[in-house]
């Protein structure tokens, strides 16, 4: 078995599972100041408020894995993107900050502070995650030694704009399935109009993100064209995707949230695809590039990660299931509700 390829689906599963869980509540953190009334929005936050921590072990694990797994990539990655990291720490610390602040007073401008917090920052978060996946897909500047020569704002081009943009109308489409799920009456009709305004977003940055993507990195293909069964990967995600609106409007949330998280699924497989054996693209040398090789730990270590991995992943895996289940159906305010 190849150690070095088993760490990157593993990290591949690892993003996937973030990108479906906590991309449904940076959704509904985005969506939450688009609430009617101070009901509505306190229902929106108990749809994800015993969730959203244990979703974002998901991301503490990726990258904890990839420090132990690929370590010279974790070290090119975290020092070339520190400024936009510590945003995004930031962005992440004010989510979970406003969540529990908000109900700690009843006055309305603090609970005013706390709601615009929490938007500015779920949306500030998805953002830079989309830019952190064009950057990974156009390459950064990264030097023969694997060390990052460019600047904060050059990271910031239109490419990885689009890209953003894509990430944060698909985190409030997803979000609004989600709500559909979890909400019922007047606030349920709501939901359901942004539904569709999340998903007629998403398609047309879907549709630009693909022309941009296929003519600004060609070299973004060249693995399908070696591996022709990947091929039905593309057409699956171009399927699952499209079967959103027909769930919507059929009405059938849960299927269209299961299509939504299968589209996210597929796309984490098409990026992870895209950039294989890459881990960090050089723009300057492709020479100079970090893979899955030349910035792993030693096979030894890989092992002893793969051992540890087997007897951790269920366990993580049981809880994720254990938490949504005890959590299920329709949401309510009670006492303790946020």
């Amino acid at each position: 078995m190849d150690l070095n390829i088993l760490w990157f689906v593993l990290l591949g599963v690892l993003l996937t599972g973030y990108a479906v869980l906590d991309g449904f509540d940076l959704g509904v953190g985005m969506l939450h100041l688009a609430a009617r009334n101070e009901k509505d929005r306190r229902l929106m936050l108990n749809s994800i408020g015993p969730l959203w921590d244990g979703n974002e072990v998901w991301l503490v694990t990726f990258g904890g894995a990839m420090f132990a797994a690929f370590p010279n990539a974790y070290a090119t990655v975290f020092s070339g993107f520190y400024g936009a990291f510590m945003i995004l720490l930031f962005a992440l610390i004010f989510r979970a900050v406003s969540i529990e602040f908000r109900s700690k007073r009843e006055s309305p401008a603090w609970k005013r502070f706390w709601d615009c917090s929490f938007f500015v920052a779920s949306a500030l978060a998805t953002f830079l995650f989309g830019v952190a996946a064009g950057n990974a897909l156009l390459g950064i500047p990264v030097d023969a030694g694997g060390e990052f020569t460019g600047s904060f704002f050059g990271l910031v081009r239109p490419y990885t704009v689009l890209i953003g943009l894509l990430t944060v109308s698909f985190a409030v489409m997803h979000g609004a399935i989600y709500l559909f799920l979890k909400t019922e009456g007047e606030l349920q009709q709501v939901v359901h109009r942004w539904m569709w305004r999340g998903f007629g977003l998403t398609l047309i940055c879907y549709m630009l993100a693909t022309i941009f993507t296929l003519t600004l990195i060609p070299q973004a293909a060249r693995n399908f064209y070696v591996h022709h069964w990947t091929w039905l990967i593309v057409v699956l995600t171009v399927l699952a995707f499209a079967n959103i609106p027909r769930a919507i409007f059929l009405g059938r949330p849960f299927q269209a949230f299961l299509s939504s998280s299968l589209t996210i699924l597929a796309l984490v497989f098409l990026f992870s695809f895209a950039l294989y054996p890459n881990l960090v693209v050089s723009n300057i040398s492709q020479e100079y590039s970090l893979t899955i090789y030349n910035a792993a730990s030693s096979q030894k270590t890989l092992r002893i990660m793969a051992i540890i991995a087997v007897i951790g992943m269920p366990f993580v895996l049981a809880y994720t299931v254990a938490i949504y289940w005890a959590f299920r159906g329709k949401v309510k305010i009670a006492e303790h509700s946020y």
